[in-house]
């Protein structure tokens, strides 16, 4: 069987049965997120490491016409969307990380030795955000990633750059799942996945390249 001729639509521009493709990319390195510490909404810069991470990630995204790019208001995030060839990206207030209350900054090595049974995906954290608040803020990005644009067109690939718990929510939510089957997803610092369909299933198409 021939190739396909040079000038044929590449594939990654051609809608899918079910919709758009949403890509994800988590932040890169902090200096909380090398040490294990808990870090929600603490407002930290991006560790040496973790901007040639970034700078990384743009190899793995720039073959692709993105439709639109967002990312969490947060600092390391919007670094990294910058590093990664996307300095215009528009913040989405709902792409912040889990507010981990009484945990921020603590080390979860920590948690664990006080209470070995400990599962955040289970047990929440005291006096932050319970889990299906952050479900319902994954929701209302996927909804909008799978919603018209306000052209009336509708887009093919999307791409949110954030966090490494609040991705994983959401990826289960894209699948259909409980948020809390985000526990399955291990998600490094600056990986890229992307979330598309398998004919009208939603699928995991990549996952931390």
């Amino acid at each position: 069987m021939s190739n396909a001729s040079a000038g044929s639509t590449p594939l990654s521009l051609i809608p899918v049965p079910g919709g758009p493709k949403l890509w994800l990319l988590r932040h890169g390195e902090t200096e909380w997120s090398l040490s294990g510490q808990y870090t929600g909404l603490t407002d930290l810069a991006l560790t040496g490491v973790g901007e040639d991470q970034a700078r990384s990630a743009r190899a793995a995204l720039s073959d692709t016409a993105f439709d639109l790019v967002l990312t969490s208001p947060l600092r390391r995030a919007r670094r990294t969307a910058e590093l990664a060839g996307f300095p215009d990206a528009e913040v989405e207030p709902n792409a912040v990380e889990w507010d981990y209350g009484d945990y921020e900054g603590i080390n979860s090595a920590v948690v664990r030795a006080e209470n070995p049974g400990y599962l955040i995906w289970d047990s929440g954290v005291p006096n932050g955000e319970a889990i299906a608040q952050v479900s319902a803020r994954a929701d209302a990005i996927v909804d909008r990633v799978r919603a018209p644009l306000p052209d009336g067109s509708r887009a093919a690939n999307v791409l949110l750059v954030a966090h490494g718990h609040f991705l994983r929510i959401l990826t289960a939510r894209w699948l259909g799942l409980e948020a809390g089957q985000g526990r399955h997803f291990v998600l490094g610092t600056a990986k890229v996945c992307t979330l598309g369909w398998d004919k009208l299933t939603p699928a995991v198409e990549q996952w931390g390249l």
